[in-house]
């Protein structure tokens, strides 16, 4: 493994650490507000970088189980969000963060996890591509018919910024990838740190932004987020199982559905709402990567006394 690859693998660090910076050095941060969609755009714009023809090509060539994560993507993680925030009595604000969690798409981070689980990296990278391209028109329709009688939700309003943070600059990474392939492909290892950094920028940011507020509802809201979280990598991985997808597939599912594209429903959070409702998709994308991390060593260690699973491309 190079320097690129050990480094991304300590991404729970990076975010716990940058996120004890915006806790305790609050100042650090918040003028920083103003640039989370750009940073947002940033990363999405580097995952475009790494995006082929050939990732497009595999859609198509496989759609049963991506159609699965996208019909589980978009069903049981809005639903279970909002039955989460419920449940523990979150705040209008921060059932909204919640809910925003559970409508955008799949994280980039999931096709490292993906991999150190010993899933089908390809398939990952091609359901996060398509639920990314879903979400432009889903993440805000979603939000307003779950939402719409307890907040003010400008659907438009989040179409079009969705439009600018996510499908733009994807799109733009894609073009460059097609023209510059090859001297993409010599700095493509160190695309996922820049994500990893840019996103580990952005939990420092929204933390320092609810410095004063954690004390009393971090612990309620990292709840709602683990519970969050856990029904999805629980229902991804034996929903898949019950269509009798093989191993590695159904690993690849079950994480696909579980981490979300939390950083993007930050920086909705922060643009559309406030920063409070900010607060469920900062602590979502430490502990997502804490709890994929952990569930892909425990397979890989299963697979060493069992299973035998190889990852496969």
């Amino acid at each position: 493994m190079n320097a690129f690859g050990f480094f991304n693998r300590l991404f729970p660090l990076w975010a716990i650490l940058l996120g004890a910076l915006g806790f305790y050095f609050p100042a650090m941060f918040t003028p920083l507000s103003p640039a989370i969609a750009w940073l947002l755009a940033l990363v999405m714009f580097a995952m475009g970088l790494t995006l082929s023809k050939a990732d497009f090509y595999r859609v198509a060539r496989e759609p049963k189980p991506i159609l699965l994560g996208l019909a589980l993507q978009f069903t049981l993680m809005p639903l279970a969000a909002l039955a989460a925030s419920r449940v523990l009595g979150l705040s209008a604000d921060l059932t909204t963060g919640m809910v925003l969690v559970g409508t955008v798409a799949g994280g980039t981070a999931s096709n490292v996890i993906t991999w150190l689980a010993g899933g089908r990296v390809a398939l990952s990278v091609s359901m996060t591509l398509t639920a990314t391209l879903a979400s432009v028109i889903l993440t805000p329709l979603l939000t307003w018919l779950l939402l719409r009688n307890s907040v003010e939700i400008n659907a438009l309003g989040m179409l079009w910024g969705i439009g600018k943070i996510v499908l733009a600059p994807v799109l733009m990474g894609v073009l460059l990838h097609h023209f510059f392939a090859n001297s993409i492909k010599r700095v493509e290892p160190a695309l996922a740190s820049v994500a990893v950094i840019l996103i580990s920028v952005i939990i420092a940011i929204v933390v320092a932004l609810n410095a004063e507020r954690l004390a009393s509802i971090g612990a309620l809201v990292l709840l709602g987020v683990t519970l969050h979280n856990g029904i999805g990598l629980t229902a991804g991985y034996w929903l898949a199982r019950l269509f009798k997808f093989d191993e590695s597939t159904c690993r690849t599912i079950a994480i696909e559905v579980g981490m979300q594209n939390s950083g993007l429903a930050v920086a909705l959070a922060h643009q559309f709402f406030n920063a409070s409702a900010a607060l469920p998709g900062a602590l979502f994308s430490v502990w997502h990567n804490v709890s994929g991390s952990l569930l892909a060593s425990w397979w890989r260690r299963k697979d060493d006394g069992k299973f035998g699973v190889t990852p496969r491309k």
